[in-house]
């Protein structure tokens, strides 16, 4: 019997589901994937708490309702890099916790990537703040 004719005795698998369970299972592993980095990764933590400083600072500022948005999405930016660089550091370590070449690459190119976004947070900040202070 090949692959196919098994397969086509089977119903197909139903479609996921798009209910509220769905909504509140991605909503509970969500809070689960950012209490554990929060837990393990001292970078997220750092920019967390980086966050609670310049979000509230964000929207006393001054500026037009689009220059805080911008403020704002900037630091979440790096706060999601952080994440996304976390999981991907998380695969390759399940992977093998040997030493490989292409291993750092991706965890260097991931902590690369973080770097740029802060890099861009900045800019942003420096873009909104200097007009204000009239430099």
């Amino acid at each position: 019997m090949n692959d196919e004719s098994k397969h086509d005795d089977q119903a197909p698998d139903p479609p996921p589901s798009i209910g509220f369970a769905r909504v509140v299972s991605a909503w509970r592993y969500s809070l689960s994937g950012l209490a554990g980095a929060w837990r393990t990764e001292g970078a997220f933590r750092q920019e967390v708490i980086g966050a609670a400083i310049l979000i509230p600072i964000a929207c006393f500022i001054p500026v037009p309702v689009l220059h805080r948005a911008l403020l704002i999405a900037s630091v979440l930016m790096v706060i999601v890099v952080e994440l996304l660089n976390s999981a991907m550091e998380a695969a390759i370590d399940r992977i093998s916790l040997d030493r490989h070449p292409l291993s750092k690459k991706a965890k260097d190119t991931g902590s690369a990537a973080v770097l740029v976004s802060i890099v861009i947070a900045m800019l942003v900040w420096a873009g909104v703040l200097f007009p204000l202070a009239g430099v």
